[in-house]
């Protein structure tokens, strides 16, 4: 399936390669991006109706292609799309009749394969994968494959390092986490908590500075909240302390990770 969904990418990116891109790497990218690693073990994809965990609900809707132009994601919710079931029926009707082959994609991959194309960038948190290229940015490449400067001369400062070893991208902003919790409720009530203690921090923080992020677990998603201290002065900035909620959704789980590693690392703190 994943070299059916690179060889897809790989095609429609040349005869469109304007508008469209399968480069991996964000700063290589334009137009629109083929997601070829939704294809990754593990991924998650959203099926036809399925509500998604938004304020508003909002429902994974089939659309007509005369309809993509101009629809707006906020318009199908919860509370909207059965009146529009109703109205217009199910577009994606027949589909699950309508098998299809992956053999001419197979094919594809093999001409590339024999071309010399390999596999592409896999996401960071796999282990790397046989015949994977080096999950290094472009930027980061061209700066460690510079030839050496002459004895003697000094060379021009590399850009700040913004990325680890697998590619994962490192922030520069003082980010504190506050909670990791199985829902959302419990992580803003950590947070109020932590309010409470730090009011004159908070007095400084900007709506945008409250990072609420909905993660993946191993069946249902967990809310953590970090926040960013770019715009309170440095001298009373606090430190990472415990967090108010300390939820880990892989306790007590003894299954591979995403990778298909059985030897899962021992969870670490919050970076500071």
């Amino acid at each position: 399936m994943r070299r059916a969904a690179v060889a897809l990418a790989r095609e429609v990116e040349r005869r469109t390669p304007d508008i469209a891109t399968s480069r991996w790497w964000k700063e290589e990218r334009h137009g629109v991006f083929l997601d070829y690693n939704q294809n990754a073990k593990d991924r998650t994809v959203a099926s036809a109706y399925s509500v998604r965990p938004t304020a508003d609900a909002r429902v994974s809707t089939p659309l007509t292609w005369d309809e993509v132009a101009t629809c707006q994601a906020e318009a199908f919710t919860i509370d909207t799309v059965p009146k529009r079931f109703d109205e217009v029926g199910d577009p994606s009707r027949g589909i699950d009749e309508a098998v299809g082959s992956l053999d001419s994609l197979l094919e594809l991959s093999d001409q590339h394969e024999a071309a010399g194309f390999g596999d592409a960038p896999w996401p960071p948190h796999f282990a790397k994968q046989e015949g994977e290229p080096a999950r290094v940015q472009l930027s980061r490449r061209k700066r460690e494959d510079r030839p050496p400067q002459p004895k003697g001369q000094v060379p021009p400062p590399a850009p700040a390092k913004t990325a680890g070893p697998t590619g994962r991208r490192r922030t520069t902003m003082p980010l504190i986490e506050i909670a990791r919790a199985a829902t959302e409720s419990e992580a803003r009530a950590g947070l109020q908590r932590w309010r409470t203690r730090h009011g004159e921090v908070w007095s400084h923080l900007a709506p945008s500075d409250i990072l609420v992020d909905s993660m993946r677990g191993r069946n249902t998603t967990w809310t953590r909240i970090r926040l960013n201290l770019r715009n309170v002065p440095e001298s009373e900035r606090p430190p990472q302390e415990p967090l108010e909620v300390d939820y880990d959704p892989w306790a007590g789980y003894e299954g591979p990770d995403r990778s298909g590693r059985l030897d899962r690392p021992k969870r670490r703190g919050p970076a500071s």
